[in-house]
Formats: C-alpha cells, sequence, structure tokens
C-alpha cells in the first residue's frame, strides 16, 4: 500500500487517491443514466490536495489532470480550467517550466472561452512570470497576449503595463526592431489615456532605440512627431533630445555621453539606462570638421591660385 509521509499522518494515498475507489461514481447503471463527475472531480481535487502538501507533485500533478477532466466531462469550464491551472504550478514545482507553461496557457483559454478575461490574463501574466528567465522570447510572447486582452477589455492601463514588460525583454534581448513597434504601441496608449509625461519617457527610449538600430532619421522623427503631445516642445526632455540628436549628428561622442550620463538618462527603466550608456556614435567620436574659412593674404602679397585651378596659358599661345 502507498502510504504518505508525514503530512497526512501516515494516512494511506488509497483513500485520497486510488482510481479504482472512483469508479463507482463514473459507472453508469440501469437506474444511473449518468456518470457523476461532479463527485469524481471533488475526489481527484482533495487528492491533488494531499499530494500536495506531501510534496509528492508528480502524483498531484496528475489528480489535477484528472480533476480537469472530470469538470470538462460536467461542461463546467472555469473549474476545469482552475485544475489545469493547478497542474501547471505543480509542473512548475518540478522545474518543468515549460510543460508548466504550456498548461496555464490551456487554462487562460478556457478562461475565455467561460467569459472570465481577467483570470485569463492573470494566468497567462503568471506564466510569463514563470518562464521570464528561461525562455524570454516566450515570456514576451505571454506579455503580449496578456496585453492584448487587457485592451479588449479596454483596461488601457493594466495593457500598457504589460507591454512595458515586454518592450524591456525585447531591449534585453537586443531585438531593436520588435522594441521600437512595442515602445510605440505604449506611447499611443499613454497618449490615449492623457498620460502625456510618460509619453516623453517613451520618445527617450524610442530615440535610443532607433539609434542603436543605427537609424537616425527614424529617430529624429520620433522627434518631431513628439511635438504634437501637449507640454513636450520646450520641455526638459525635449531638450536633452535635440542634444543627443545633435551630438550623434556630429560624431560628438562627449555630447552624447554628456546627455546619456544625465539624470534624466541615467534614472530610466534599467534596460534603458544600459542602452544610453553604451550609445556610440558613428565614425569612432570623431568629429565632422567644419570647413576652413579663406585665410586673407599678408599685405602687399598676392594670395596664390588654388592647386587644382588650371592654367589657362600653360601649354603656351598655341
Amino acid at each position: 500500500m502507498l502510504v504518505l509521509p508525514g503530512a497526512l499522518g501516515g494516512f494511506p494515498a488509497q483513500l485520497y487517491f486510488k482510481i479504482s475507489s472512483f469508479s463507482h461514481v463514473l459507472k453508469t447503471g440501469f437506474l444511473k443514466w449518468k456518470p457523476d463527475y461532479d463527485s469524481a472531480a471533488s475526489e481527484y481535487g482533495k487528492a491533488a490536495v494531499a499530494f500536495k502538501n506531501a510534496k509528492q507533485f508528480e502524483q498531484a500533478k496528475d489528480a489535477c489532470l484528472r480533476e480537469a477532466v472530470a469538470h470538462e466531462n460536467n461542461r463546467a469550464l472555469f473549474h476545469a480550467a482552475k485544475a489545469y491551472e493547478q497542474a501547471g504550478m505543480m509542473l512548475k514545482e518540478m522545474q518543468k517550466l515549460p510543460e508548466a507553461v504550456q498548461l496555464i496557457e490551456k487554462a487562460s483559454m478556457m478562461y475565455l472561452e467561460n467569459g472570465t478575461p481577467d483570470t485569463a490574463a492573470m494566468a497567462l501574466e503568471r506564466a510569463g512570470k514563470l518562464i521570464e528567465n528561461v525562455d524570454p522570447e516566450k515570456a514576451v510572447q505571454l506579455y503580449q497576449q496578456t496585453a492584448n486582452v487587457f485592451e479588449n477589455e479596454e483596461r488601457l492601463r493594466q495593457a500598457v503595463e504589460l507591454l512595458g514588460k515586454a518592450s524591456r525583454l525585447l531591449v534585453r534581448g537586443r531585438r531593436f526592431d520588435e522594441a521600437a513597434l512595442s515602445i510605440q504601441k505604449e506611447k499611443n496608449i499613454y497618449k490615449e489615456i492623457e498620460n502625456y509625461p510618460t509619453c516623453y519617457k517613451k520618445t527617450i527610449a524610442q530615440v535610443l532605440v532607433h539609434l542603436h538600430r543605427n537609424d537616425y532619421v527614424a529617430a529624429e522623427r520620433c522627434v518631431r512627431e513628439s511635438y504634437s503631445i501637449p507640454g513636450f516642445n520646450g520641455s526638459e526632455d525635449c531638450t536633452a533630445l535635440e542634444q543627443l540628436l545633435e551630438g550623434y549628428d556630429q560624431q560628438d561622442q562627449d555630447q552624447v555621453a554628456e546627455v546619456c550620463n544625465s539624470p534624466l538618462f541615467k534614472y530610466m527603466d534599467n534596460d534603458y539606462a544600459k542602452l544610453g550608456l553604451s550609445l556610440l556614435v558613428p565614425g569612432g567620436g570623431v568629429k565632422k570638421k567644419a570647413a576652413a574659412p579663406p585665410q586673407a593674404a599678408p599685405e602687399g602679397h598676392a594670395a596664390p591660385a588654388a592647386e587644382d585651378e588650371e592654367d589657362e596659358y600653360a601649354g603656351g599661345l598655341c
């Protein structure tokens, strides 16, 4: 007989989880036309809790999955989704993170189908946090999915927060083309909810990303388009960005470094602050030289002719 450890005081596991012991609730007969999926789900749920408390996570996961199937057969989608999510958390305890995320994603789809999008979004965000350090690309996808769910529910503040997480992960992974698009979407939402100061900060982030893409034109366009945002023109952020673009265009590394080391840049989110500190101008930081003005000839001496000017009579008259 399988016995659970001390968490259950030595009670036999079969009292909590043994398929044969639940078979009577699923059998049909002459007087019983339908399996009792509700009772079966309840028993599997008790088994899952018992195994979880005993830290037998593999068995707890199996019990959760059986509970989920029983709820599905009973057309109780919300409870089925909860059971799948719990199975995912048992996989998390076993450090099987990709499999855990897969089950949590399945649960979130069921929440949506059940008409509970908020719960779906919270499950997707939880999955993103689980996988972020292992598979950042998957985490970006999950955060973007979560943002879409919140946006569809017109919960824009929650949506933009998740987009911000996705943008920072894209920057961290140096996926600058995707990061530029993600930050633009953030900026559009902040503009829609009239959070203009954060729009200024997103413009700084955009410019840094575009300059790391070596796309000065796109960076300049971001600043130019931001003049339409109330309060941007003449702000500290605007002035700093104009100085940054001027230094970058003139290949003046000192000016670029001075702007990027200012508190305005250094105290941004860490991923963007790092972009500023690592920004190098093209050409190795050698300033563009302005054309030297022509020097006046000393008094009494004629100015020398330009070297490349041809002497009309150099070859004689004929």
